[in-house]
């Protein structure tokens, strides 16, 4: 049995028609059923439904042989135990500073002044800030970003922007680019040595179709 990690939402609608070039389809509605695990039309496929950012540890630990999952979970992850040979060129967006509309983010920088940044993403967010030079307080936050700058409970936030309008609608402006941001298909390494010829077939299948034009 092969399994693999994936996240509802944005990841799970753009995989499939990558799962689909594979000769794999889920046969059951994510969002209309309450089960976990989803059987395919492969009957040796199934798929696990994790949260995004568990989807590494389920790849490296073994719970699931294949995954996919964002540059920015991975990355803030890690990725020990596992391989990431491609970059599914999916759920593309950036991983950005954010600031109130009226904050002066540059000159805070120039002077040196002492930054208050919410995010989930702490170890990426303390790394682009050490080479930067700017001195950082971090907050984690799971989730309402944008609510930490507005309630003063931070200067910036450092989290993904896709269209930007939720930045818009909440008076904040994007200051910096981190990175840009897209799914990556993880496979973890023992799997892969032991069951060779079906991982390689869907990690064939699914390189075949990002090249496809």
């Amino acid at each position: 049995m092969i399994t693999l990690a994936l996240s509802k939402g944005r990841i799970f609608e753009e995989t499939m028609p990558l799962l689909a070039a594979a000769g794999i389809e889920v046969t059951e509605d994510p969002d209309k059923s309450r089960k976990l695990i989803l059987p395919t039309t492969r009957p040796d496929v199934r798929v696990v439904l994790v949260r995004a950012s568990d989807v590494p540890t389920y790849v490296q630990y073994g719970g699931a042989d294949l995954g996919v999952t964002g540059l920015d979970v991975l990355l803030e992850h890690g990725n020990q135990g596992m391989y990431q040979p491609l970059d599914l060129k999916i759920a593309a967006c950036r991983l950005s500073v954010a600031v109130r509309a009226d904050y002066d983010y540059a000159n805070a920088v120039k002077q040196g002044a002492r930054l208050k940044v919410a995010t989930k993403y702490v170890n990426l967010a303390r790394e682009f800030f050490a080479a930067k030079g700017v001195h950082v307080d971090l907050i984690k936050l799971y989730g309402s970003m944008e609510l930490a700058p507005l309630t003063g409970l931070a200067d910036a936030i450092v989290d993904l922007v896709s269209t930007g309008n939720t930045l818009k609608a909440n008076q904040l402006v994007e200051v910096e680019r981190i990175m840009d941001i897209s799914a990556r298909l993880v496979v973890n390494q023992a799997a892969l040595k032991l069951k060779r010829a079906p991982m390689r077939h869907i990690i064939d299948a699914f390189a075949s179709a990002v090249a496809q034009p």
